[in-house]
């Protein structure tokens, strides 16, 4: 019986297929606009400021619709919906050390996409990226981490052949080439000419981010 349960719910899932509601879709230039704006209420307040998380919770249990996804580090430090003062229900956040992605980081972003309506992708890399030091000194690495340094040395490779900082100049690098592949690997289907995705480079000092290109 329970295996007939699943059954009938993976042919209903299947049914209702990735159609996103179009009178929830935002453009990828007013996303763009309400995380910079964000990000200067972020930065101005010293005290977070309150949200109605409660309000924001109840009203979205059966309507998901960020804004955007920003695909960024695990890092403690780096919570998307602080750096831009946003409540519940408006970033998708793909996390993974380095702010790299594989298979399943790219299937995450096509479900924002073509079942949420997302049309904006930031790629947020920070300063002081641990997986990005990690990735500049070598040395012995475990297993799993070395499947993220990895994906993190091309990045350092172009950042060597640059002058300046190599820790920010490989942050910056690495962000720009996830923001490469996902532009390039992803399958968005009919909505890919409609989406933007944009490096952006967090400083943890500041506060700030700034776009990369």
């Amino acid at each position: 019986m329970k295996k007939l349960t699943l059954f009938t719910a993976f042919i209903a899932l299947a049914s209702i297929g990735f159609a996103a509601d179009p009178t929830t879709v935002v453009n990828p230039d007013t996303a763009l606009a309400l995380l910079e704006k964000g990000n200067a209420a972020f930065i101005e307040n010293p005290i977070s400021k309150p949200q109605a998380v409660h309000d924001a919770r109840i009203s979205s249990i059966d309507s998901h619709t960020p804004i955007a996804v920003v695909v960024t580090c695990s890092d403690a430090r780096t919570a998307p919906e602080h750096i831009f003062s946003k409540n519940l229900n408006r970033i998708f956040v793909v996390r993974t050390a380095g702010n790299v992605v594989d298979n399943i980081g790219l299937g995450s972003i096509e479900y924002a996409v073509k079942a949420l309506g997302v049309r904006l992708i930031v790629v947020m890399g920070h300063q002081n990226c641990g997986a990005v030091k990690s990735t500049i000194a070598g040395g012995s690495i475990p297993p799993h981490i070395n499947s993220i340094v990895n994906l993190i040395k091309p990045a350092v490779a172009t950042a060597r052949t640059e002058q300046g900082d190599l820790l920010s100049n490989s942050i910056q690098a690495n962000a720009i080439r996830v923001a490469d592949k996902i532009r390039h690997d992803s399958d968005l289907g009919d909505a890919a000419k409609d989406v933007k995705v944009v490096p952006a480079y967090y400083s943890l000092e500041t506060g700030k981010f700034h776009w990369l290109k």
